[in-house]
């Protein structure tokens, strides 16, 4: 194994709609109605192909909102990233395998705005590529953006570990030859199944 990919949401950062929206101060049906619209509409997955940019989805948005909420739709659109949670031990991780000789890369389901907040992730200095789907108009579980990857980087599947959060991504990796994880937030021992496989070797 000579590559490791990551995933970003919920593997290098926290990325949790309920969570972002409990910033702005709602609860009840406020909540649920804000999540509905801006998370889980599907104009969001549009946002993470790149159809649409954060303005536009914005002027989506608001017409099934009620002016009150406006402005806590356009805080979650705008600026969900700031601040930025990143899981606790990941950036260490990612350094040290980076320390170990492994090449680190990144492939995220995310929106146009990914490069221009990527360098306040804890650990994205040692990345040595990033495919982000809204950049490439193609989304993870899609086989074709995790072949842009492998393409781009002339990286052998048999020589990646593929992880993610996200099984239905897993399976897709699996499928195209690479080793995969399914990151449940235990850094640690993610930790040891790296250092099982490299040393394995």
């Amino acid at each position: 194994m000579k590559n490791l990919i990551f995933d970003m949401g919920n593997v290098l950062v926290e990325f949790v709609p309920e969570r972002l929206v409990k910033r702005c101060g709602l609860c009840g049906e406020d909540e649920k109605l804000l999540l509905k619209e801006v998370f889980y509409s599907g104009n969001w997955k549009k946002h993470d192909l790149g159809e649409l940019d954060e303005k536009q989805l914005y002027e989506l948005t608001i017409p099934s909102l009620p002016e009150h909420l406006h402005q806590a739709a356009k805080e979650m659109i705008f600026h969900w990233s700031d601040p930025l949670i990143p899981i606790e031990g990941m950036a260490q991780l990612v350094k040290e395998m980076k320390e170990a000789g492994l090449n680190i890369y990144l492939l995220s389901n995310a929106g146009q705005d990914q490069p221009g907040y990527w360098h306040k992730i804890p650990g994205s200095e040692c990345f040595d590529g990033t495919v982000v789907s809204a950049l490439e108009r193609c989304i993870k579980p899609d086989p074709k953006i995790y072949k842009i990857l492998l393409n781009r980087y002339r990286l052998n599947p048999e020589e990646c570990l593929f992880i993610d959060d996200m099984e239905e991504n897993i399976l897709t990796a699996e499928k195209l030859g690479m080793g995969v994880y399914l990151f449940d937030g235990n850094v640690e021992r993610l930790r040891r199944f790296i250092l099982e496989k490299t040393e394995g070797e």
